[in-house]
C-alpha cells in the first residue's frame, strides 16, 4: 500500500495535519503528570544566575541546552520553509532539531531539498526521521541513505500505531508485525544512530523492555499529555464511524512523566531519553530531567511561535525555555544538569498512583 501512495496525497495529508495541529484543539486533556513531579524549592541555594550551567552532549556534540525541535510532520507544502527556519533557530540556540517524515523522499528525491538543511545547522545535531511502518517495506541501505542524502547526524523513527489504526484504511496502516527485529537491522545498520521515538502515545515499561533488549541507545517516550494525533485525525475524519474512532482513542497513551520514569528504572544508564510530550516550559524541562531525562523535546510550540513570528518567534520561545530551566536549577541549587538529576523532589498525585501499580514508588523514584 504504501509505496502506491502519490506525492500530492501525502503532502496534502501532512499540510491538513499541520493546519490542524496550529488551529484545533488537540492537546490530550489527560495531562502529562509532569505537574505531580514537585520540585523542593531551596532557599538558601548559593548559587549565582550566570555559574548555572546548562550544556550537555547528544549525538556525540555539545549542546548549549538539553532541548530539541522534535520531528514535525513532513512533506507538507511549507515543509522546506519550516525546517529552515527550525535549523536555523537550533543552530542559534546550540540546540538539536529533527525534520519531519523523510517517507516522501523514497518515492520523490526531487523534494530532498525541503529536508536538506545541514547548511543552516552546520555545528548543531541534526537528525532525520521515517516511520517504523516504512522498515517493513524498505531496506535498511535504503533507509540509511536518507541520512546521507541530508547529511543528519541519524534518523529518528516513528513509531505511531495508535495513529495508523484512526486513519481510513487506505492511509492507515494495520499490519504491525515484524517492526521490532527490522528496527534492529536497521541500528545495526547505523551503529546505533537511530532515535526511537514515539508520537504522543508514550512508552509503557513493556515497550520499553522490548527497546532494550535490541539495544536502543536513544530513545523519545513522546508522552501523552501534549498533542493527540489519534485527536488530529478525530479532526481529519470525513467519515462518522472513524470519526467516533478517533474520539474515543483521543486521550489514549501513557503520561510523559511516567514514561520517562519508567524509561530511566529500566534502562538505566543504557541508553540517551528524551521527554516530549506536553513540553511547554522550562519547569516542564527541569521537572523531565529530574525523572530520568537527558533532554527535553517539543513541537507544536516551536510551529506554533513559527507560524505567529517566524524564525524570531522560534529563537524567542526557546530563549525563554532556557531562562526558565536555569530559573529552576537555581531554585533548585542544582548548578548543572547532573545536578538537576538528582534534585530533590515529590511524585504526588495521579503520577504516585502510577509508580505503585508497578511498585516504583520511592519518594524521588528510587
Amino acid at each position: 500500500m504504501e509505496k502506491n501512495i502519490s506525492e500530492t496525497l501525502i503532502t496534502r495529508r501532512k499540510s491538513e495535519h499541520l493546519k490542524i495541529v496550529a488551529h484545533s484543539d488537540v492537546i490530550h486533556s489527560q495531562g502529562t503528570l509532569l505537574e505531580d513531579i514537585r520540585l523542593l524549592h531551596q532557599s538558601l541555594p548559593e548559587l549565582n544566575l550566570d555559574e548555572i550551567d546548562t550544556s550537555t552532549e547528544f549525538f556525540g556534540k555539545k549542546l548549549q541546552a538539553p532541548l530539541m525541535i522534535t520531528s514535525m510532520t513532513g512533506g507538507a507544502e511549507y515543509a522546506g520553509k519550516m525546517n529552515r527556519s527550525f535549523a536555523r533557530a537550533a543552530q542559534n540556540q546550540g540546540i538539536a532539531f529533527a525534520v519531519g517524515s523523510q517517507r516522501v523522499m523514497l518515492r520523490h528525491p526531487d523534494v530532498t531539498a525541503d529536508f536538506a538543511v545541514r547548511e543552516y545547522i552546520p555545528e548543531g545535531v541534526f537528525l532525520g526521521n521515517i516511520g517504523a511502518v516504512q522498515l517493513l517495506e524498505y531496506t535498511p541501505r535504503e533507509l540509511a541513505g536518507l541520512i546521507d542524502a541530508i547529511e543528519a547526524d541519524g534518523i529518528c523513527v516513528h513509531l505511531n500505531a495508535a495513529q495508523e489504526l484512526v486513519q481510513s484504511d487506505h492511509e492507515g496502516h494495520r499490519n504491525f508485525r515484524g517492526i521490532l527485529d527490522k528496527l534492529a537491522q536497521l541500528i545495526d545498520q547505523l551503529e546505533g544512530r537511530v532515535l526511537v521515538k514515539e508520537t504522543g502515545a508514550g512508552m509503557s515499561p513493556e515497550t520499553l523492555t522490548q527497546l532494550k533488549t535490541i539495544g536502543a541507545r536513544y530513545i523519545d517516550v513522546s508522552g501523552a499529555g501534549g498533542t493527540s494525533w489519534t485527536k488530529v485525525e478525530m479532526h481529519r475524519a470525513a467519515d462518522n464511524q472513524l470519526k467516533q474512532i478517533g474520539r474515543t482513542f483521543s486521550d489514549w497513551g501513557v503520561p510523559t512523566a511516567f514514561s520517562i520514569i519508567a524509561a530511566r528504572k529500566i534502562l538505566q544508564d543504557k541508553a540517551c531519553l528524551i521527554a516530549s510530550g506536553g513540553i511547554f516550559t522550562g519547569l516542564d524541562v527541569a521537572r523531565a530531567i529530574a525523572a530520568g531525562a537527558d533532554l527535553a523535546g517539543f513541537a507544536r510550540t516551536a510551529l506554533l511561535s513559527f507560524l505567529a513570528e517566524g524564525t524570531e518567534g522560534v529563537i524567542e520561545l526557546i530563549e525563554r525555555i532556557k531562562k526558565e530551566l536555569v530559573r529552576t536549577m537555581l531554585l533548585t541549587g542544582s548548578k548543572n544538569i547532573e545536578m538537576l538529576r538528582e534534585a530533590p523532589r515529590i511524585y504526588a498525585a495521579e503520577l504516585k498512583n502510577w509508580l505503585e501499580a508497578y511498585d516504583w514508588f520511592g519518594g524521588k523514584g528510587n
